[in-house]
């Protein structure tokens, strides 16, 4: 390996020496044949040494002529033997002498000087220090090399120095050193052409330090072109939390719910009878109409009503003083409850009103005025529309009607009524003109309930084919726990009903209340009721209090919402 590095680093000084010596216009000499094609015509190749050679003979690098040759070593003691052929020395030292070979007379004519100048003035240029080899195995002097020691600043100048061209000692052995080192042509001794190590080496070019290594941040780290956090990370684009979400907009609590625009409960849910008398201001717009817009509470579900009729006042002043008519329609939890001899207390709007909150906190309510027992609804929805109508029967009463928004798409119509005692025309009477006032303002469209006393001695009376034009009379009937269907004191009379009309009774399920269930409804006696524990706060006697007349009637029903 260190001879390599000789022969190439004589090739280098060699072809500087020359290209000072001949201009560097001139291309190396070329030796004209000799006729007997002595050694000095021979090439070789200096990386195979002297086998080409003949004996005694190496195999020595001519910068002259820019390629190797076969020479012989000459002295005093050993002359060349040719006319054409002179012994020149080539700087080296080898044995303690210097060292001296057989060489074209152009050659050592060229560099007259290179004896006196071989290492007499550069302090061994051609030393160890200098070039990484030792004179031993140099590989050649300055003849071989191109002469004079102080224009090529020794070879260990330029060659080792050349550690930015050739990225070190390294490179240059690997850089092609049986392409150039070699007799091959002028195009591969490529010292400089190919040697590679400023082309192909890469450092600069190819090692992709400063452009693709990527640990520059300015160059190739990339976070400001293709990182991509600011243009492609969609964080503020698309994640859609303040467009997209709905929370405000489509969520439809205020604006679809209807709780705020057609609930009704300011304006026609009032106790007072200022407020709730049905003036044009509450008898319901199209807005509170309950349309498909206010009505509904979801596709696929379902409402349970529980309808009450409650003539169940006691004691002698037709009213709820003694509590025994609230305590029944505590324990049986209903939602919609057609009252009669609705009265309680002062019949103030303080008092009713206290009276309509122990049936249900929060319920709503509507009572006929100017009446000594009047009529009334109270249910757990907004009542949306209310009034009365005429009963031209009697004086002290009229009929009690409201529209509730229950969930869903229709609105239920309840009809309170208190029918005469005196005889079944004056009821049949009194049918047909509700049934005239319901044709002519309820829709057919939504559900109907006619309910309370109707002081009917049997279910044959004639009211009840005039109420079969809106409403079913016909069985199953409510009963109680013994399954007797008459509602009066005594229990022998069909004095009170929950008539609904054909659009609602196909809904109609049992009565279940604890693990008790009726069929046909539920007739509530506290007297025959049991367990008791079910219909709590129910009393035993309430239903037998003083004054107590009627017995309460219950009817449920499961209604779509949709």
């Amino acid at each position: 390996m260190k001879k390599t590095f000789s022969y190439l680093a004589c090739a280098a000084v060699s072809l500087t020496i020359l290209a000072l010596a001949c201009g560097d216009s001139d291309p190396p000499k070329t030796p004209l044949p000799l006729e007997d094609g002595g050694v000095l015509w021979v090439q070789c190749d200096p990386q195979r040494g002297a086998s080409a050679c003949g004996e005694g003979e190496e195999c020595r690098y001519v910068p002259f002529y820019d390629r190797a040759i076969c020479v012989r070593p000459c002295g005093p003691q050993a002359v060349c033997g040719q006319e054409e052929a002179a012994c020149c020395p080539t700087g080296e030292e080898r044995d303690g002498g210097e060292t001296t070979f057989c060489l074209p007379s152009e050659v050592c004519e060229a560099t007259p000087d290179a004896g006196d100048d071989a290492g007499a003035g550069d302090g061994g240029d051609g030393g160890e220090e200098t070039d990484g080899g030792s004179s031993a195995d140099d590989g050649g002097g300055s003849t071989l090399d191109g002469g004079d020691v102080e224009v090529d600043a020794g070879p260990g100048t330029v060659v080792d120095a050349g550690t930015e061209i050739d990225a070190g000692p390294g490179t240059v052995v690997d850089a092609g050193t049986e392409i150039d080192a070699g007799p091959g042509t002028v195009v591969d001794a490529g010292t400089e052409i190919d040697a590679g190590t400023v082309v192909d080496a890469g450092t600069e070019i190819d090692a992709g330090t400063e452009i693709d290594a990527g640990p520059g941040p300015g160059t190739d780290a990339g976070p400001g072109t293709d990182a991509g956090p600011e243009i492609d990370a969609g964080t503020e684009i698309d994640a859609g939390t303040e467009i997209d979400a709905g929370t405000e907009i489509d969520a439809g609590t205020e604006i679809d719910a209807g709780t705020e625009i057609d609930a009704g409960t300011d304006i026609d849910a009032g106790p007072g009878p200022g407020t709730d008398a049905g003036t044009s201001t509450d008898a319901g717009t199209s807005t509170d109409a309950g349309t498909s817009t206010d009505a509904g509470t979801g596709t696929g579900s379902y409402t349970n009503i529980r309808i009450m009729a409650a003539n169940i006042s006691s004691g002698n002043g037709q009213d709820y003083d003694p509590g025994h008519g609230i305590r029944l329609m505590q324990g049986v939890d209903p939602d919609v409850v057609l009252i009669q001899e609705f009265n309680y207390q002062t019949d103030s709007v303080a008092d009713i009103s206290s009276l309509v909150n122990a049936v249900g906190s929060g319920f709503h309510y509507y009572r006929e005025e100017g009446a000594q027992i009047p009529n009334g609804i109270i249910s757990r929805w907004p009542i949306i529309q209310s009034g009365e109508w005429n009963d031209t029967q009697v004086s002290n009463r009229d009929f009690a009607w409201a529209r509730i928004d229950i969930p869903g798409p229709k609105d239920l119509w309840a009809v309170s009524v208190h029918l005469l005692t005196s005889g079944s025309g004056a009821r049949n009477n009194e049918a047909n003109l509700i049934v005239n006032y319901i044709r002519a303002q309820i829709p057919e469209s939504d559900y109907l309930v006619i309910g309370g006393d109707l002081n009917t001695d049997s279910r044959s009376e004639s009211c009840f084919s005039t109420f079969d034009d809106v409403v079913v009379t016909t069985a199953p009937y409510p009963a109680d726990k013994n399954g007797n269907v008459n509602t009066n004191f005594s229990r022998g009379k069909p004095y009170d009903h929950v008539l609904v009309d054909a659009d609602l009774n196909q809904y109609r399920q049992s009565t279940v209340i604890g693990s008790s269930t009726f069929p046909g409804g539920l007739v509530l006696d506290s007297r025959v009721y049991t367990p008791l524990s079910e219909i709590a706060p129910v009393q035993a006697g309430d239903s037998a209090a003083s004054g107590m007349q009627h017995m309460g009637i219950i009817k449920d029903f499961r209604v779509p919402a949709f």
